[in-house]
């Protein structure tokens, strides 16, 4: 049975681990425009100047860089209850923790593959200080003076061992809605993307080309315009942010982007997705061929087919 529509609101915010935290913070902050809104120890709290939350990023130290949870805001408590049990009577488990400010109890568990989900309804509205304060009471915090000034934290896309079963977790568990999709020549689905809004998407799986199960491709922060993205370049050369590929456009989803790497070593997407929505309820899961992959991106950029300088799987 399909899940009600909305029982997830949104994406709450994600965690990232970082070998090196100093570094990996000034990224966030003087690059892509993040406010730091506190800090426990070897976690820091960073928030993008749209979010009505307490924080849009939580960045970890760890000895290697990946996913730590990714955080689901429920649309109120009946929603999560409900959440709460399809991931039981899927089989699944979790734990309640109440471990993160801002935010009340989270219920964690796990996808298939082993990517963490915190899934949560409690969450206090972000109050800016003096200093922060905007001209606009309808917005949370006034717009960065800094580096990008990314408005929000847009999308995940995880590597996979089994997408098809990991986007099932998604569709049938959490109710996200399938959008778009790569089916091979095999008929092995190698990627799917999937919506928990009327956004295109929110959670992407693509097919770990290693095997390996648990790992991230990379999380995604969206600007205003295009024309940030093309300030995102330039700013990344001239500050010496390493870029992988980009500025250009998705065929997939026809998001105009950029991929970088923080300098822990996670890979980020700047991504002006062109306002596209998914308004039909009906909405036909668009499917590509490998064919038609081979072609590359919209504008015939080739997407990425083998490991590169930062030996990580190919961009989707």
């Amino acid at each position: 049975m399909t899940p009600p529509l909305g029982d997830i609101a949104h994406i709450g915010h994600a965690q990232l681990f970082t070998p090196d935290l100093d570094a990996s913070v000034a990224f966030f902050t003087d690059y892509l425009g993040l406010t730091v809104n506190g800090q426990d120890g070897d976690t820091v709290y960073l928030r993008t100047f749209d979010d009505y939350e307490h924080h849009s990023l939580v960045l970890t130290a760890r000895e290697r860089p990946g996913l730590g949870r990714l955080a689901l805001r429920a649309s109120g408590e009946e929603a999560l209850r409900r959440r709460v049990e399809a991931v039981e009577a899927a089989g699944g488990t979790g734990t309640w923790v109440e471990d993160e400010p801002g935010l009340g109890k989270l219920y964690v568990t796990t996808d298939p593959d082993g990517h963490e989900h915190a899934l949560y309804w409690e969450s206090e509205y972000y109050r800016a200080p003096e200093e922060l304060r905007p001209a606009l009471k309808n917005q949370p915090q006034a717009k960065p003076n800094r580096g990008v000034g990314v408005r929000r934290l847009d999308h995940i896309n995880f590597l996979a061992a089994d997408v098809l079963a990991n986007a099932e977790f998604q569709q049938n568990v959490l109710g996200a809605r399938p959008t778009e999709q790569i089916r091979l020549d095999s008929g092995k689905i190698a990627a799917r993307w999937l919506t928990y809004t009327n956004k295109s998407y929110d959670v992407v799986y693509t097919s770990d080309w290693t095997g390996s199960a648990g790992r991230l491709h990379h999380i995604a922060f969206a600007t205003d315009t295009r024309e940030d993205i093309l300030r995102a370049a330039d700013l990344a050369i001239d500050t010496g942010v390493f870029i992988e590929t980009g500025p250009h456009k998705h065929a997939i989803q026809q998001t105009f982007f950029l991929y970088v790497y923080e300098p822990g070593g996670n890979r980020i997407e700047l991504c002006n997705p062109l306002t596209r929505l998914v308004l039909a309820p009906d909405w036909p899961l668009v499917t590509w061929t490998e064919e038609e992959r081979k072609r590359g991106q919209a504008w015939g950029l080739k997407t990425i087919e083998s490991f590169h300088t930062h030996g990580t799987p190919p961009v989707a």
